[in-house]
């Protein structure tokens, strides 16, 4: 019944506002030393999810443009310093946008995921921004993808289909991902549960590292990942791409089409992607029964108009990934490249479907989404029929009203709404059925003068948890049951300086919480997935963060980075651990033999996590770059004086990048790198044993070519060229993770992998 108000209330809109006063925002984008246009530079509006390419003069120009409002435009065009400008569309004058030639990477990107959109050196969280040419190489999932660019990002993975994305040390259900403006809800809890999206769908990604609860709620301790879709093209034009690739190690073949198109303000999207990969190779051999297949469909329609933007997106996601149930003393490797799943196996599902809004009222507006999601996971044992079976339906409502800008202040008013429901639909049972309500609303305010600016917000927010007792055949409890109720008042604070065109300085502090989550609340049996026996507790409290960092930015003709410092002392954390090496034992339903699991119960201790991250590119010429980022994060538990589990070791990345200009190509790369992951030998000693650090020797090559007017990128990338044999202080596959009965039974990570690419993009301009 509300969802049907919130419709009809969005038709009406569409009536009255389907005679607001339109313009066509033009301009011209130039050489700021010769004033010459630039061919193909891209301009964009990201709250009106629009862009569009100048032509052969440098012109642009973006059609029904509403006449009131402000919005920041971002200029972009390679070898130049990224333009991000505020522009008032009360004036019709063509806009002259004149971009400094340069050869280092612009720092200054545009940042859509914190309540304001604005350019990164005004924005005070620290974020990095991914490119879609980045998401493209040899990951095997979206999260695999950023844990290799974006420093202070990391994974904890299982085998190679499974990535959670850890932010600052932080993961699991302490992570937000956002996909369609609507937090990704797909079961976080689990160890084995990844992100259900499509890497390739992806326009860009943002990463917001730190605190994000004002705006987004309970569990956004650590940060938040932003999945923006493309842009829609200009007005009457039709673009697509097509792009594939195929991986030497595991047999990885990835194939994604897509085709947009604006026809009078109509807009719409459709895409396919389809992976499918064999046991992965280490220097040991193929982890037997650990290929996938993964399926993903998504589309959008909608309207960009003088009013706003409405979207309706709408995606399948379906992921099938082989396991290998092993004991200490069972093999671990075989030379097997079937492309055939034997079981114990996982058939996840995920469908989705997100109303986008931004509706204009002169100088103020309002952000609407909606979103429904459904999440299937299905855990196979020995057959089709699933032994676990999590079935999740989640409603959600997220709005923001943008006020009036007075007296300098920019202020934001936000409110939140979901609703989950989930059900147990398989044989064997690990958490009870549940209902989850959470409500939250935040006020925000930023204010900006000479070369500062200045923000703070507060947030409430209530959640209530429900899960159902239950009792086996015989009358023997499963589940207790639980009924709890979180609130809590979290509240931030950032401040950003400008001293010069190069060096710019950030900082935050604030508290943030996150209510345990209901595995946390009620486990109580086998999870097939990680091979344990899992045991909640009804009576956590939730966690309560309080933060700070600063980041100081850097960027001249040779040089540029930034180095960050940051803190986060958590109350309450909560994790689960085999302390007293406790097991328990079971009667497995298929062979009526008992079994004995290690049994790992969920409990609380007070933490602290500080570290730095940051990155330095230097440019001797301006065809040679030398790419560094690096990472660190010390995680102690201080209840226990003891380091935290599941924490990443320290990182350094060394990329050394060449491009220079060859004729008959366009965007030539070369590159040559190392990765060191150093010894974490800070570890929970209950259930984790020291991770060795090792090196990787990666390299790539790439091009554009031009076949007639076509466009055609090639593309080769190399990881792990040594073939070196290593574990991952972040895999649940290695020695201490996989087994507690044998700490030294554990498997290996990818060997040596060359991936082969090819990148078509096609379309009409008019």
């Amino acid at each position: 019944m509300k969802l049907k108000l919130v419709y009809c209330f969005i038709l009406l809109f569409f009536q009255v506002a389907a005679f607001a006063d339109v313009i066509d925002f033009k301009g011209k984008v130039v050489d700021a030393k010769t004033n010459e246009g630039l061919i193909g530079a891209t301009v964009s509006i990201p709250d009106l999810h629009i862009a569009v390419a100048t032509n052969v003069n440098g012109e642009f120009v973006i059609k029904s443009i509403p006449t009131k409002g402000r919005f920041v435009v971002q200029v972009q065009y390679l070898s130049y310093k990224t333009l991000t400008q505020t522009v008032d569309f009360s004036s019709t004058a063509p806009m002259i946008f004149a971009l400094q030639p340069s050869v280092i990477e612009s720092h200054e990107v545009v940042i859509t995921g914190t309540p304001i959109t604005a350019g990164s050196r005004s924005n005070s969280t620290s974020a990095s921004v991914v490119s879609k040419e980045q998401l493209q190489g040899s990951s095997t999932n979206l999260i695999d993808a950023l844990a290799r660019q974006v420093p202070g990002v990391g994974q904890i993975t299982t085998s190679q289909a499974i990535s959670k994305p850890v932010i600052r040390g932080l993961s699991y259900n302490r992570v937000v991902t956002l996909n369609d403006g609507v937090k990704q809800q797909g079961q976080q809890w689990g160890d084995e549960h990844g992100i259900e999206m499509d890497q390739f769908s992806a326009g860009r990604v943002e990463v917001l590292r730190g605190a994000a609860s004002l705006q987004y709620g309970s569990d956004a301790l650590g940060g938040v990942i932003n999945v923006i879709d493309p842009p829609t093209p200009a007005e009457g034009n039709i673009q697509g791409e097509f792009l594939t690739n195929y991986s030497t190690n595991n047999g990885l073949s990835n194939t994604s089409v897509m085709l947009s198109g604006n026809q009078n303000g109509f807009v719409w999207r459709g895409r396919g992607t389809y992976q499918n990969a064999y046991s992965f190779n280490t220097p040991a051999g193929r982890y037997i029964n650990s290929g996938f297949n993964q399926t993903n469909a998504s589309g959008m329609f909608g309207l960009n108009k003088a009013w706003g933007y409405s979207h309706v997106n709408f995606s399948y996601f379906k992921n099938n990934i082989g396991f290998y149930d092993a004991e200490p003393g069972d093999p671990l490797y075989n030379n097997t490249t079937s492309r055939t799943l034997e079981y114990p196996r996982q058939d996840i599902r995920h469908y989705k479907i997100a109303v986008n809004n931004n509706f204009l009222f002169g100088s103020s507006s309002l952000k609407l989404d909606l979103g429904y999601q459904k999440n299937q996971r299905r855990e196979l044992e020995d057959s089709p029929t699933p032994s676990l079976f999590f079935d999740m339906n989640t409603y959600s409502l997220d709005a923001k009203y943008y006020l009036p800008e007075g007296n300098g202040w920019h202020p934001v008013i936000g409110l939140s709404s979901s609703i989950g429901h989930s059900v147990n639909l398989g044989q064997e049972l690990l958490i009870p059925a549940y209902d989850e309500y959470s409500n939250g609303a935040f006020i925000y305010a930023k204010k900006a003068w000479g070369q500062n600016t200045f923000s703070a917000g507060a947030r409430f927010d209530y959640i209530k948890n429900k899960g159902k007792a239950q009792n086996d055949e015989d009358g023997n409890t499963i589940f207790t049951g639980f009924d709890n109720k979180f609130s809590n008042i979290s509240g931030a604070l950032g401040y950003t300086h400008t001293f010069n065109e190069v060096l710019s300085f950030k900082a935050n502090a604030g508290s943030a919480f996150r209510a345990p989550n209901p595995a946390e609340l009620g486990s109580n049996g086998v999870h097939e997935g990680t091979s344990r026996y899992e045991i909640g507790n009804a009576n956590l409290s939730p966690e309560r963060s309080y933060q700070t960092d600063a980041t100081l930015e850097y960027g001249s003709g040779v040089v540029t980075g930034s180095f960050g410092i940051y803190e986060n002392y958590i109350r309450n954390y909560i994790y689960a651990s085999n302390t007293n090496k406790e097991q328990v034992t079971v009667i497995d339903e298929q062979t009526g033999l008992p079994r004995d699991y290690d049994a790992y119960r969920y409990g609380q201790v007070n933490a602290n996590l500080y570290g730095f991250e940051g990155n330095l590119t230097l440019h001797p010429v301006s065809f040679i770059h030398f790419e560094n980022t690096f990472s660190y994060t010390r995680a102690s538990n201080i209840s226990f004086d003891r380091p935290l589990p599941l924490i990443p070791a320290g990182t350094l990345h060394n990329t050394l990048r060449f491009e220079p200009k060859i004729k008959g190509l366009k965007d030539f790369y070369l590159y040559a790198g190392i990765d060191n992951y150093f010894k974490q030998s800070r570890i929970d000693a209950t259930f984790e044993t020291p991770a060795d650090g090792y090196t990787l020797l990666n390299a790539g090559v790439g091009a554009t070519f031009n076949v007639g007017r076509q466009p055609l990128k090639l593309y080769v990338s190399g990881t792990n060229l040594t073939n070196k044999a290593y574990y991952d202080a972040l895999s649940r596959l290695r020695p201490g993770r996989y087994s507690q009965e044998d700490p030294t039974y554990g498997v290996y990570n990818m060997g040596r992998n060359i991936t082969f690419g090819v990148y078509i993009p096609f379309g009409t301009n008019k």
